[in-house]
C-alpha cells in the first residue's frame, strides 16, 4: 500500500498500480499520463512519488546499463533508498535510473520494500529464492507442456505418475482433478473416463466399472493347508455328476442317485478354509467370485479350487446332502456326510440330450415333482432372456442362454438342498444365514415378457437373516445358499457351522453369524455392481463394434412418452421414444443410434 501520499509535482515520476506514470495536471485530483498515451484522474493516495522529474513522457524511461548487481554485493544485508540505489547503480538519480531500480525492487529478489526502505537482501536469501523461483518457472512450464501433449493426445511415456490423477477420478476415489480442469473437462468419473480415451491412455474398450464399484481385481494369493484326515462316507461307489455351463473353471457341486435318495455333493470348503483364518477373513472381505466377461476374480485361492473342486481330481472330498422328495414334491430324511465322491463332469447341452436315459430321466422326475411344488406355494414363473458374455483377445460374444430342462434340473436340486439345509439348522438351532424374499408387489402369474418384466421389478431384493422367513420368489419357507463355498461367502460360513455341528466343537454365536455375514455383503454389493456395470459395458463395446447391427425389442413397459424395451438376443434394457399406439409386448425393430462408453449408455431407432 503506497506509504507517501504528499502531492507530487508536475511532470513527476509516480507509480500507479505498479506502472509508471507521469504527473500531467494537478487539481482536486491528479491527471496522469500511463504508457500508451492514456490519461486517467486518480487521488493523491493512489499513487506513490519515485522521481520529482521532470518527466516529459514515459517513453524516455529507456532501459539502463547500471550496475545493480555490485551495489547489491556492496549493501548486501542493509537498508537504503531509492535515489541512493539509483546514484550508486547509475552514477545518477534520473526518472530512467528511478525507475530501473524500481523494477528490481518490485522483483522481489535481491531487493524488497518501498522508495525510501529498500531491504537489500542477504546471499543466502538471494540465493535460496533464485532456487525456489527457478524450479517453480520449470514445474510451470513442465505444467504447460504436460497439458499441451494431453490436449494433443500425445502423451508421454513418463506422464503416466499425473495421469493417475485423472484415473482416481474416473474411478471414483477423487472427486476432483487439476488436470482434467485445466482441460476444461467436467469433475466427474464419465468426464475423466472420457478424457483418459481420448488423451490415448486408456483403450477405447477399457472397462473401469470393477475398480469404480471397488471389487477386488487380483485373485487371492495366501498358503493352503493340507487337507486334514477326518472320517469320511465313501460314496465313489455312486455316480456323481456335475453339470455346469461348458468351460466352468469352480465346479462345486454334482448330483447323484442312491435308490429313492438324492445326494447333492458340494465341495468341501470348509476343510480348509477354517473360521478365523487367513483363507476365511480375506473370503469374508470379498465376499464373492466377481465374474466378469473378461475373467473371474477369485473369492479363494485358484489351489482351494484345483484341490476341492469337484471332478477335477480323481476322488473329491464333499459335503453331501441326502434328501428323499415325496410324491407330493416334499423334502424328508434328511441326512449330511463328509464324503468322498468320484465325480464326472458334463456340460448342460450334453445332459440336455441325455434327459431319457438312466440316471438324468430320474433325476428330472425328482426335481419336476419338487418344481411343481414350489409353484404350487406361490413361486414366480420368470423367463427373462438371459445371455452370456465373454470376451476373448478383445473380442466380445454375446450367446443367448437357452432355457434349457438341464438347467433347471440343477437348479432345483440346489434349491432342495438348500431347503433341506435351513429346516436341520432351524431344528437344531444352528446359526447360519437363512435367506429370504419379501412377495413381489404384483401377483400377476401371466407369462408374457411384459408381466414377467413388471413381476420382477416387483421384487424386493433377498435378504440374509437369523431366522427362517419366507422365500416368495421362490415358493420356500425355509432356503438358505449351502452350494456355492467355493464362489459365495455366505455359503462358506454354512458350511463351516454344519461342520463344527457334526464335529460337536463350538458352533459361532448369532452376532459372530450376524457380524461376518454384514461384512461379506458389503463385499458382495459391490462384486454383483460390478458385475452388472461390466456385462453392460461389453455390451456396448459390442454395439460399438458393430454399428450397422439391427434387432428386435419386445415392449415392456409404457412410460410417459417412452416405451421399455427389452432385447432378447442382448439381454439388454433400453428406453426411446415411440409412436402412439404401441402396446405392451409388440415388437419393434431396432438399429444402433448412438453409443457412449464413458457414460455406459446406447440409444436405438425404430426402423421401418
Amino acid at each position: 500500500m503506497p506509504t507517501h501520499q504528499v502531492t507530487p509535482p508536475l511532470d513527476s515520476l509516480v507509480l500507479y498500480k505498479n506502472k509508471p506514470a507521469r504527473v500531467a495536471a494537478l487539481g482536486d485530483k491528479i491527471d496522469i499520463e500511463l504508457a500508451g498515451g492514456q490519461t486517467k484522474r486518480v487521488r493523491p493516495k493512489d499513487i506513490e512519488l519515485l522521481h520529482p522529474g521532470p518527466l516529459r513522457q514515459i517513453a524516455d524511461l529507456v532501459p539502463l546499463d547500471g550496475e545493480l548487481t555490485a551495489a547489491w554485493e556492496l549493501l548486501e544485508g542493509t537498508e537504503t533508498t531509492l535515489r541512493e540505489l539509483a546514484e550508486l547503480a547509475f552514477d545518477a538519480y534520473t526518472p530512467a535510473s528511478a525507475w530501473a531500480v524500481w523494477q528490481q525492487v518490485a522483483e522481489g529478489l535481491a531487493f524488497v520494500g518501498t522508495p525510501s526502505a529498500i531491504q537489500v537482501r542477504s546471499r543466502e536469501i538471494v540465493e535460496r529464492e533464485r532456487a525456489e523461483r527457478e524450479a517453480k518457472a520449470a514445474a510451470d512450464q513442465a505444467w504447460r507442456a504436460l497439458l499441451e501433449r494431453l490436449a494433443a493426445a500425445r502423451p508421454a511415456p513418463d506422464d503416466a505418475p499425473h495421469l493417475g490423477e485423472i484415473e482416481r477420478l474416473a474411478v471414483g476415489q477423487s472427486d476432483q482433478s487439476r488436470i482434467l480442469a485445466a482441460l476444461g473437462h467436467a469433475q466427474t468419473p464419465e468426464s475423466a473416463h472420457r478424457a483418459l480415451i481420448q488423451i490415448g491412455h486408456w483403450p477405447e474398450h477399457h472397462n473401469p466399472h470393477p475398480r469404480r464399484c471397488g471389487a477386488p481385481l487380483v485373485d487371492l494369493d495366501l498358503p493352503i493347508p493340507d487337507l486334514a484326515t477326518e472320517t469320511r462316507l465313501d460314496l465313489t461307489h455312486l455316480s456323481a455328476y456335475a453339470i455346469d455351463d461348458e468351460g466352468n473353471q469352480d465346479p462345486d457341486d454334482a448330483l447323484s442317485l442312491d435308490g429313492e435318495r438324492l445326494w447333492i455333493h458340494v465341495a468341501d470348503v470348509g476343510a480348509l478354509v477354517r473360521p478365523e483364518s487367513d483363507l476365511e477373513c480375506e473370503a469374508r472381505a470379498r465376499g464373492a467370485n466377481l465374474y466378469l466377461p473378461e475373467g473371474v476374480i477369485n473369492m479363494l485361492p485358484g489351489a482351494v479350487t484345483a484341490q476341492l473342486g469337484l471332478g477335477l481330481q480323481e476322488i473329491s472330498p464333499a459335503l453331501s446332502f441326502a434328501v428323499c422328495c415325496d410324491s407330493e414334491g416334499a423334502i424328508r430324511d434328511v441326512e449330511i456326510h463328509r464324503t468322498w465322491v468320484r465325480v464326472t463332469r458334463l456340460s448342460y447341452d450334453t445332459v440336455e440330450q441325455r434327459l431319457h436315459e438312466a440316471p438324468f430321466a430320474t433325476l428330472r422326475a425328482i426335481t419336476d415333482r419338487y418344481r411343481a411344488r414350489r409353484f404350487a406355494l406361490g413361486a414366480s414363473r420368470l423367463d427373462l432372456p438371459d445371455v452370456s458374455v465373454r470376451v476373448t483377445a478383445g473380442q466380445v460374444c454375446i450367446r443367448p442362454l437357452p432355457r434349457l430342462v438341464s438347467r433347471e434340473l440343477v437348479a432345483d436340486a440346489m434349491l432342495m438342498a438348500g431347503e433341506a439345509v435351513a429346516r436341520l439348522c432351524s431344528e437344531h438351532a444352528i446359526p447360519i444365514p437363512f435367506a429370504s424374499q419379501p412377495p413381489p408387489d404384483s401377483s400377476d402369474d401371466s407369462a408374457d415378457l411384459a408381466s414377467m418384466y413388471a413381476r420382477r421389478r416387483g421384487f424386493k431384493p433377498t435378504r440374509l437373516v437369523l431366522e427362517p422367513e419366507r422365500h416368495a420368489g421362490l415358493g420356500l419357507d425355509y432356503y438358505t445358499r449351502a452350494t456355492s463355498p467355493l464362489r459365495r461367502y455366505s455359503d462358506l460360513l454354512v458350511h463351516q457351522q454344519l461342520r463344527a455341528w457334526l464335529d460337536g466343537t463350538p458352533l459361532l454365536e448369532r452376532t459372530q453369524v450376524l457380524e461376518r455375514i454384514g461384512e461379506a455383503e458389503q463385499s458382495s454389493i459391490a462384486v454383483r455392481r460390478g458385475e452388472r456395470l461390466s456385462n453392460q459395458h461389453w455390451k456396448l463395446v459390442y454395439l460399438k463394434d458393430n454399428p450397422n447391427w439391427t434387432g428386435e425389442g419386445v415392449v415392456v413397459a409404457l412410460e410417459e412418452r417412452r416405451a421399455v424395451l427389452l432385447i432378447p438376443e442382448l439381454a439388454l434394457e433400453t428406453r426411446l421414444r415411440v409412436r402412439d399406439g404401441v402396446t405392451l409386448n409388440q415388437t419393434l425393430k431396432l438399429g444402433v443410434n448412438d453409443v457412449d462408453l464413458p457414460e455406459l449408455s446406447v440409444s436405438f431407432r425404430v426402423l421401418g
